[in-house]
C-alpha cells in the first residue's frame, strides 16, 4: 500500500508538471493526492501505525484491546491533525497577506507604480518596474505582486512584444524577490514556520544569490529592447467610491499593511506563536482603518468591478487548496516510512547538498516550485541527524539543523528552478496565461540566462559557506 500511495503522489507530480499540455489544474491533482493518500493509509492503519508509532498507540489505547475503529481514531487525532495543522498555518498566512494586498489595491495605495512609470526611454522603465516588483514581492507573496504589476504594465504598453519582454522581468524579479524573505514565498513560509530557518538568517544568506539571480537575466532582457518603448499614458484606474481618500489615507494604509508585515517576524520571535496569527492581527488593524477612512462610503448600494481584485480571487483560491493538497500528500508519504527510506538512502549514495540543491532546481523548472521544495525539505525534514550513525561528519550534520545550509540552498534552486521554463512557477504561468509567453521563446532569450545565473549563485552561495 505504500508503494501504492508513492505511484499516486508520484503520477500527481507528473500531471502537475505536465499541466500545461494535459490542461488539468495542478490544485485538484495536489488534492486528489493528498486525499486519496490518507484514505489508503488509514485503510492500511495497523500496519502503518505499528511501524511508525508503535510506542504513540500503546499509550493511546491505556490498556484497551486494539481494534481498526482505534486505530482509525488514532490516526485522525494524533497524525492526520498534525498535518492540516502545518497546511492551514500556510493557508491561514497566505489568505491573510492576500486579504491584506486586496484592500491596499482597492484603495489605491499602490497607484504611486502608475506615477513612477512615465518615462519613455525603454531600459529605465524595465529597471524601475523590476525594482518595484523586487522590492514589493519580499514583503508580499510574488504571485500577487506579479498578477498586480502585469496588470498595470498591460495598461500603458500597447505592444505585445515589448510587454512579454518585461513581463519576463516582472516574473524574474517577483520570484527573486519573493525568495529573498520567509514571507515572499510558500516555501519560506514553511521553513519559516517548522523552524528550519530564522527570518533574518535566510535574508542574509540569501541576499546576493537572489540579486545575482535576478540582475543578470534582467540585464539580458533589458538589452533586447529598443532605445524608446511605444507607451500609451492612461489615467489612474477608476475604483468607484474609494478614489474619495486622499493621499495622506492612502499612505495610512499602505504603512499600516506594509509596517504590519515586516512586523510579522518580530512579533513571532517575541511571542513564539504561529506567524499566522501575527498576519491575522494585521489584517483586522487594517481593516479597522479601512472602515474608519471609508466610513462615508460604506452605505453605497452599487459597487463598481474592480479589475485586480477580480483577477487575483481565482488564482489565490487555487494556491491555497493547490499548498493544502500538497502537505496532506507530503504528510501522508512521509508516515508510511518511505521519506526516511529515501533519506537514508540520499545520505548513503550522494551525501552532497549541492547535488540536491541542483536536483531540486530541475526538479522545479517542469513541477511547481513549492511541490518540488516541499519534497526535497521533507526527506531531511522527518530525519533526527542523531538517528543516524552514518553521520559521523557534525560539519555536515550541521547543515540540517536550523538555519543550517541544505534549507537555503533548496529554497534558493527551487525558486530559480521555476525562472528557467516559467512552467515551475505560478508566477510564470500567470504571464503565460495573460501575454501568451511560448516556453520555447521564454527558454532562448531568457531561461538560458535563468540557469547561468542559477549556478552562479550557487557558486556564491559554497564560497561563503567555506568562507
Amino acid at each position: 500500500m505504500a508503494l501504492v500511495i508513492v505511484a499516486i503522489l508520484f503520477i500527481g507530480y507528473v500531471l502537475i508538471a505536465t499541466g500545461n499540455i494535459t490542461k488539468v489544474n495542478k490544485a485538484a491533482v495536489a488534492m486528489f493526492a493528498g486525499t486519496v493518500g490518507w484514505v489508503l493509509y488509514i485503510s492500511y492503519g495497523t500496519d502503518f501505525v505499528m511501524g511508525q508509532h508503535p510506542r504513540e498507540y500503546v499509550d493511546f489505547l491505556v490498556g484497551a484491546t486494539p481494534t481498526s475503529t482505534a486505530v482509525k481514531h488514532f490516526v485522525a487525532q494524533n497524525i492526520f491533525l498534525k498535518y492540516v495543522g502545518k497546511g492551514a498555518e500556510i493557508v491561514f498566512f497566505l489568505l491573510s497577506t492576500m486579504t491584506i494586498v486586496e484592500i491596499l489595491v482597492n484603495n489605491g495605495c499602490f497607484d504611486f507604480i502608475t506615477e513612477c512609470l512615465r518615462t519613455r526611454n525603454s531600459r529605465k522603465l524595465l529597471w524601475i518596474m523590476a525594482v518595484i516588483t523586487f522590492l514589493i514581492s519580499a514583503n508580499l507573496d510574488n504571485l500577487t505582486t506579479t498578477t498586480m504589476m502585469l496588470v498595470i504594465m498591460h495598461g500603458i504598453l500597447p505592444n505585445r512584444r515589448q510587454r512579454m519582454i518585461y513581463g519576463c522581468a516582472i516574473v524574474l524579479a517577483a520570484n527573486c524577490g519573493g525568495a529573498l524573505t520567509v514571507i515572499g514565498d510558500p516555501i519560506g513560509l514553511v521553513l519559516w514556520n517548522a523552524g528550519a530557518v530564522t527570518a533574518t538568517d535566510f535574508s542574509a544568506s540569501l541576499a546576493v544569490p537572489c540579486l545575482i539571480g535576478w540582475i543578470v537575466p534582467t540585464f539580458m532582457l533589458s538589452r533586447m529592447l529598443p532605445r524608446c518603448v511605444d507607451r500609451q499614458y492612461m489615467s489612474l484606474p477608476y475604483r468607484g467610491d474609494d478614489t474619495r481618500l486622499n493621499r495622506w489615507q492612502r499612505m495610512l494604509m499602505l504603512f499600516v499593511g506594509i509596517g504590519g508585515l515586516w512586523f510579522i517576524p518580530t512579533f513571532h520571535n517575541i511571542t513564539k506563536l504561529s506567524p499566522f496569527l501575527g498576519a491575522m492581527c494585521v489584517l483586522s488593524i487594517l481593516w479597522i482603518v479601512n472602515e474608519v477612512v471609508n466610513r462615508k462610503l460604506m452605505n453605497v448600494d452599487v459597487m463598481i468591478q474592480r479589475r485586480t481584485p477580480r483577477v487575483l480571487q481565482y488564482g489565490v483560491i487555487q494556491l491555497l487548496l493547490f499548498v493544502m493538497g500538497i502537505i496532506l500528500a507530503i504528510g501522508v508519504m512521509t508516515e508510511t516510512g518511505v521519506v526516511y527510506t529515501i533519506a537514508q538512502w540520499c545520505d548513503d549514495n550522494i551525501h552532497n547538498i549541492w547535488i540536491m540543491g541542483v536536483a531540486a532546481g530541475l526538479m522545479s523548472t517542469v513541477v511547481d516550485t513549492f511541490a518540488s521544495s516541499s519534497l526535497f525539505a521533507a526527506l531531511h525534514g522527518v530525519v533526527e541527524p542523531f538517528r543516524l550513525g552514518l553521520w559521523v561528519d557534525t560539519d555536515y550534520m550541521s547543515m540540517y539543523l536550523q538555519n543550517g545550509l541544505y534549507w537555503k540552498v533548496i529554497a534558493y534552486s527551487a525558486a530559480m528552478g521555476g525562472n528557467i521554463l516559467l512552467l515551475g512557477s505560478t508566477s510564470g504561468l500567470a504571464l503565460m496565461k495573460m501575454e501568451r509567453v511560448h516556453v520555447g521563446w521564454y527558454f532562448r532569450n531568457v531561461g538560458s540566462a535563468v540557469a547561468v545565473s542559477w549556478l552562479l549563485g550557487l557558486a556564491v552561495m559554497w564560497l561563503m559557506s567555506v568562507c
